[in-house]
């Protein structure tokens, strides 16, 4: 069989029908579950954290660098999201925010290690408060995606 290349498409059809797929993206709302499910996790994460903070046996400066690394990395995530979103979708993102986005998100992450590593606890309760950063920090990216998502479909249906 021999196939011929039809020499009457223009490239601005195929690029009409990128930007047309690369769009559907966006415009699938995101059901109640996965919302339901995304705010279930990160408050799972930041009670579960915020729990095992506050019963910790240590002085309150150290549950005080706990707690604001968790504030911390979770501002930082949410704009990580919405740097690379906006990327995506073409609105303008400067590079050096970008750059402090993934910075910060990375540092974040990096001093609740460096704490964790340093810190006089069991090994099961470091894993706890790694596993409850992280939880946090991946839900807060899903709840922020959720809800550009929901504010995009519905400013298109209005």
């Amino acid at each position: 069989m021999n196939y011929k290349l039809n020499e009457e498409v223009s490239e601005d059809t195929i690029i009409e029908n990128v930007e047309k797929k690369e769009n559907k993206v966006y415009d699938q709302k995101p059901t109640s579950a996965f919302i339901s499910a995304s705010w279930s996790a990160l408050f799972i994460g930041m009670i579960s954290y915020c729990t095992g903070l506050w019963n910790a046996d240590m002085l309150l400066n150290e549950k005080g660098y706990y707690f604001t690394i968790l504030l911390f990395g979770l501002f930082s995530a949410v704009s990580v999201q919405k740097s690379v979103r906006d990327k995506l979708e073409g609105i303008p993102v400067t590079d050096i925010y970008y750059g402090i986005s993934w910075f910060t998100t990375l540092t974040s992450i990096l001093l609740l290690v460096i704490g964790l590593w340093n810190a006089d606890m069991q090994l099961s309760e470091k894993g706890f408060y790694g596993m409850s950063f992280a939880l946090s920090l991946f839900a807060a990216i899903a709840v922020q995606k959720n809800t550009r998502d929901k504010k995009y479909i519905e400013s298109k249906e209005a």
